[in-house]
């Protein structure tokens, strides 16, 4: 399935681009060639003109501007320009930085033209108004394919970051599976294993109990449940290559590794420590306010994600993929059926309205503080813990963590492909403008549902990208408040789902997984679960 995403994304970005940029060349967007009506203001008076650079402003008249451009700017508007005279070549340039003060549009071009910041064209000098003042035309250097320029510098932008994410990750990785290698040898993963015994062999039954793998994932689902991100990742990732050990079928992703990906995928915490951090720094009179809806939202992610990935696993996709499973009617009829159901009943029931009355009982600003304070000392504590353990139990522990942590550099360069190709195909998808149409495709279905047309993009984004969701989060509070309806319900977003795509190319590129079977889906509806959530209870509380 991730191949047909994958594909899908390229094709999307790449074909949406490019149908673009023919449109805006026929309809010529960017005026190529075409001249602009402007007036030209010296910074010093001349009686003549020499072969030479001149300090000058350009004043631009609102109506000229937006006829020219078929745009819309508020009022006239000046900028600071070079002129260079050329009498040989009996050619004028002038030269330019665009800023946030500029034209959109004007913007737009400079990206394109690759500076940045820089724009240069050809000006035509004309009456002469004053000493200073001369009317004149300009035409801006020519601007074509502009979408598909953003495609490939955005391919490029991410397939930098994927590198630098997963380098990042080598002194985290070498720390935690250290400290992890202690805790083993000394047999205290063991025990906590067994502590949570039910739990776990409801969820990974093809798993054994003693198994290094179980307390890894146990690890990482308590690190996941403080945010604690930077302790999480390595567990999950030790955890993925101790479950690949109990993999019969190399490759293939395991009934645990894809149950395990929707745990994660769910990414269900108790403090969406981020999303308060930006709330606060918007100005937000009650920034933990969204701890109770976030809980919720990420339950019901949790709840659907652990679901789907059960019901899937009982029919498991051969060969021929989707297609296998559309050919026994029989089968796709009951997964649907089933899927269905547990939807309507997650929706009807008196659990979620249970859930609200519990987390309402709540004082959000002591649990904020409480689960601050354990956030704080839990890494600390853990590793004085697992270390401190291992000594009383006589392992040698420099020695043993040394071991532990040589793994930490070849699982990081491990993941790079895959972390290149995962979010390579996210950003031409973004770049291209995809995702606008999909956003448009949409909303009659979020209008449908009482989504805010505003929130729509925050939560195609989040399974996508961190960084994209998080930019667009604070865009959004920026816009609406922080204490709005549209601020509560993206901020809740964020705290109730998980980057899928993100986790499920780091974690299964670990350990080579190529066929992620039923992961993905499974993660998917934990995501669209834990947006239905986010927008029932903060309807429910603030609608």
């Amino acid at each position: 399935m991730l191949n047909y995403v994958w594909l899908g994304l390229l094709i999307l970005g790449i074909g949406v681009a490019l149908t673009t940029d023919i449109v805006d060349k026929t309809n010529n967007k960017y005026q190529n060639g075409e001249r602009l009506g402007i007036e030209i203001v010296l910074d010093d008076s001349v009686d003549e003109f020499e072969n030479k650079s001149y300090d000058a402003s350009i004043l631009v008249k609102q109506e000229t501007f937006n006829k020219f451009y078929s745009y819309n700017v508020d009022q006239d508007f000046t900028q600071k320009v070079k002129l260079t005279i050329d009498k040989k070549k009996n050619k004028n340039l002038i030269f330019f930085n665009v800023d946030e003060n500029s034209p959109k549009i004007w913007n737009e071009i400079a990206k394109v033209s690759g500076k940045d910041k820089d724009l240069t064209g050809e000006i035509f000098l004309g009456k002469k108004l004053s000493p200073t003042n001369f009317n004149a035309e300009i035409i801006l250097e020519e601007i074509s394919f502009a979408k598909m320029k953003d495609v490939t510098n955005s391919a490029l932008e991410y397939a930098g970051i994927a590198v630098e994410i997963a380098l990042g990750l080598i002194g985290i990785m070498a720390l935690w599976l250290g400290v992890m290698k202690v805790a083993e040898d000394a047999g205290l993963i063991q025990i906590i294993a067994k502590a949570v015994k039910p739990i776990t062999k409801f969820l990974f039954p093809e798993v054994p109990q003693d198994h290094p793998a179980m307390g890894a994932m146990i690890m990482n689902m308590a690190a996941n449940m403080l945010g604690l991100g930077n302790a999480a990742t390595p567990f999950g990732l030790k955890a993925m290559e101790e479950l690949d050990k109990l993999n019969p079928n190399k490759g293939v992703a395991t009934n645990s590794m894809c149950t395990f990906l929707a745990v994660n995928t769910a990414g269900l915490t108790l403090i969406p420590a981020t999303a308060i951090a930006i709330r606060a720094a918007s100005g937000s009179s009650d920034p933990a306010i969204i701890i109770g809806t976030s809980i919720f939202g990420a339950l019901c992610a949790t709840t659907v994600g652990i679901t789907a990935a059960k019901i899937m696993e009982r029919f498991p996709l051969k060969e021929g993929g989707l297609k296998s499973l559309f050919q026994s009617s029989k089968k796709a009829i009951t997964f649907f059926a089933v899927l269905a159901i547990i939807a309507i009943v997650l929706v009807i029931t008196g659990l979620m309205t249970a859930l609200v009355s519990f987390f309402s009982f709540l004082n959000p600003e002591l649990f904020k503080n409480v689960i601050q304070v354990i956030s704080t000392l839990a890494i600390p504590m853990l590793i004085l813990i697992f270390i401190g353990y291992g000594a009383i139990k006589k392992v040698k522990i420099y020695e043993v963590f040394v071991e532990g942590a040589k793994e930490g550099f070849d699982v990081a360069v491990r993941i790079i492909p895959y972390l290149v190709a995962m979010l390579v195909a996210i950003g031409i998808f973004r770049a291209g403008g995809a995702m606008e149409i999909l956003i448009y495709a949409l909303t009659p279905i979020t209008n449908f549902i009482g989504m805010p047309a505003e929130a729509l993009p925050m939560a195609l984004m989040r399974p996508l990208s961190g960084s994209g969701s998080l930019g667009i989060m604070a865009e959004i509070i920026a816009t609406h408040g922080p204490d709005s309806f549209i601020g509560i319900l993206v901020s809740t977003f964020f705290g109730s789902t998980e980057t899928t795509f993100y986790v499920i190319a780091v974690y299964f590129g670990a350990v080579n997984i190529r066929k992620t079977r039923h992961a993905l889906a499974a993660g998917l509806l934990a995501d669209i679960a834990g947006i239905l959530g986010a927008v029932f209870i903060v309807k429910l509380l603030f609608g």
